[in-house]
């Protein structure tokens, strides 16, 4: 795992952000708040938010002529696959041998990137969550032809948004994908389903998802803050013979959660292998 992210304050050259949606915004400001200097940011979004034309007023520059960029250090993609081959060929006149390119783009294979690129540059393939917007997010990366420095300056930039883990096997990319890509909207579900088996159980379904959404958050929280296995947390609440062993009697048994984890985590990484090709 990547080091806590330190100052982006002796950034040299010019980072230029394709694509400014939310995960694109969550990078930007979490750039700006390692004390990148806004001159220094130039992005290229075709609809910006409200937000990112209140960063543009600070001196991030909004939608420039590529051609008058130049010493472009970093490119990040944050732009939908579906359009990365589009997003991408502007972009050739600025990019050179130094230039890394990062892309967040879910699918994208470092074999689509190189191609795309067509001139030898450092390419880091990366797939972060949604707790990047909070930043608390978690991003995986794979590298190919990027040397200590830029994979160093590429793990900087992806960690102003979480914590960042680092794979020299790009097949794993997909797992990673279905594990944290997707991981949020498992632990979310699970808030749905505990708040709607709690009105079940005869609560008003106000302080069913209340009681459901505060339990996830601050069981999340004590998790992140605790140096104990989850496994040891599970434990250390759960007596023998109590309320809380009945109930992960059913949830740890035979066509319990585990297998249905497991289910899902597979369908997850096999789509994500067929939204590659």
């Amino acid at each position: 795992m990547s080091a806590p992210a330190r100052s982006l304050r002796d950034f040299s050259g010019r980072l230029l952000l394709v694509g400014a949606g939310n995960m694109g915004r969550a990078l930007l400001e979490g750039w700006l708040r390692l004390e990148l200097d806004p001159d220094k940011v130039a992005v290229i979004e075709p609809a910006p938010s409200p937000q990112i034309i209140a960063l543009a007023q600070r001196g991030v520059m909004l939608n420039p002529d590529l051609r008058t960029l130049a010493d472009v250090t970093a490119i990040v993609l944050a732009v939908k696959p579906q359009v990365a081959a589009q997003a991408i060929s502007p972009l050739l006149p600025v990019i050179s041998s130094a230039t890394i390119v990062v892309s967040i783009m879910a699918g994208r294979t470092l074999q689509f990137l190189s191609s795309a690129l067509s001139k030898p540059c450092a390419v880091v393939r990366a797939m972060p969550n949604t707790p990047a917007a909070i930043g608390r997010g978690i991003t995986v990366a794979v590298p190919r032809n990027a040397n200590e420095a830029q994979r160093a300056l590429a793990d900087r930039l992806l960690s102003a948004t979480g914590a960042v883990e680092w794979v020299n096997d790009e097949s794993l990319m997909d797992a990673v994908t279905a594990v944290s890509g997707s991981g949020p909207a498992y632990v979310f579900l699970l808030a749905e389903t505990l708040a709607q088996a709690g009105a079940a159980a005869g609560l008003p379904a106000e302080l069913a998802a209340k009681l459901a959404r505060e339990t996830v958050a601050g069981a999340g929280e004590l998790m992140h803050r605790s140096a104990l296995a989850p496994a040891a947390l599970r434990e250390n609440v759960t007596s023998p013979g109590g309320t809380t062993a009945a109930a992960l009697a059913v949830l740890m048994g035979q066509d319990g959660l585990a297998r249905l984890m497991v289910r899902a985590v597979e369908a997850a990484t096999a789509r994500s292998r067929e939204l590659a090709g």
